[in-house]
């Protein structure tokens, strides 16, 4: 028979970490869009981006049942984090830097119909970082074998021990994880600034195939841009930077995240098929 007072000591605790989280966690209404939200700092809600409408008002439910008015600070779609302000005064949560190891029990605690709502599930991958398919830096592979509804989405990740490590989202057939690192690295400065540097070189490509490889080839250049200024020209065709074969155009953009803005990079392309080469200054990706 199973160990019924072990049942109940876990029931228990389960209980008792979903009810010291719940009072930090919050439901997003934007346009016809609803998901959950949970208090970083005072004042200050991290959401899930790809749950958040693109226009309209936004507003905020509290644990008390009731609604107020919401402003966006900033989002980021490559790690999935939005900012949101509010006058409400909620506890923030506590995030904990760990990342929880393979088969840790996890307890979601999001908002669902407005109502606080829990779920139960397991680690079911726990790696190092990676790399979004929009280009944003996740700082550790966390899924959980858990079900999730859309409204849920934002939610907080706790392990059995009620410490939180990141924000639930529905991903490609599984539910992710962003980590408590993430987090703290984007959200201040989507505070700071409302929005992430990116790198920027000012140039239209498309890609080629080359006879010993690919290429990239300026379809137009921003006259104002870093490669403007370096020299490259309409028609010319990228083959490498930095000494490293260009693998695709998709791979080129990637290279450009946040800690590229300032770099010099040795850009070398082919001009009427003669090799030249150009130092341009990673330049930040205007905000249009």
């Amino acid at each position: 028979m199973p160990d019924l007072t072990a049942l109940s000591s876990l029931s228990s605790a389960l209980v008792d970490v979903v009810a010291r989280a719940a009072p930090s966690v919050v439901s997003v209404h934007s346009h016809r869009a609803r998901s959950t939200g949970f208090v970083w700092k005072d004042g200050l809600i991290v959401t899930a981006d790809e749950a958040l409408a693109d226009e309209g008002q936004v507003e905020v439910g509290l644990p008390d049942g009731s609604r107020v008015a919401a402003t966006i600070v900033g989002r980021d779609h490559t790690t999935d984090i939005a900012l949101l302000r509010t006058e409400a005064a909620v506890a923030p949560v506590k995030l904990a830097e760990t990342v929880p190891p393979l088969g840790t029990l996890s307890v979601v605690v999001a908002t669902n119909r407005e109502t606080p709502s829990a779920a139960l599930g397991m680690v079911s991958a726990s790696g190092k970082g990676w790399r979004s398919l929009r280009g944003g830096d996740i700082d550790a592979r966390i899924e959980l074998d858990i079900r999730l509804r859309p409204s849920q989405e934002g939610g907080l990740a706790l392990d059995a021990s009620g410490d939180a490590f990141g924000m639930a989202v529905l991903g490609p057939r599984r539910v992710l994880v962003i980590p408590t690192a993430t987090i703290e690295r984007v959200a201040p400065q989507l505070e700071a600034r409302g929005r992430i540097a990116r790198g920027y070189l000012g140039l239209g490509l498309q890609p080629v195939r080359l006879d010993d490889g690919v290429g990239a080839m300026v379809m137009n250049v921003d006259k104002t841009g870093p490669s403007a200024a370096a020299g490259i020209r309409q028609g010319d065709v990228i083959v490498a930077v930095n000494d490293q074969k260009l693998s695709g155009v998709r791979a080129l953009s990637r290279t450009l995240g946040p800690a590229s803005v300032g770099a010099i990079v040795d850009v070398a392309v082919r001009r009427g098929g003669e090799p030249v080469s150009f130092k341009v200054t990673v330049g930040e990706r205007p905000e249009a």
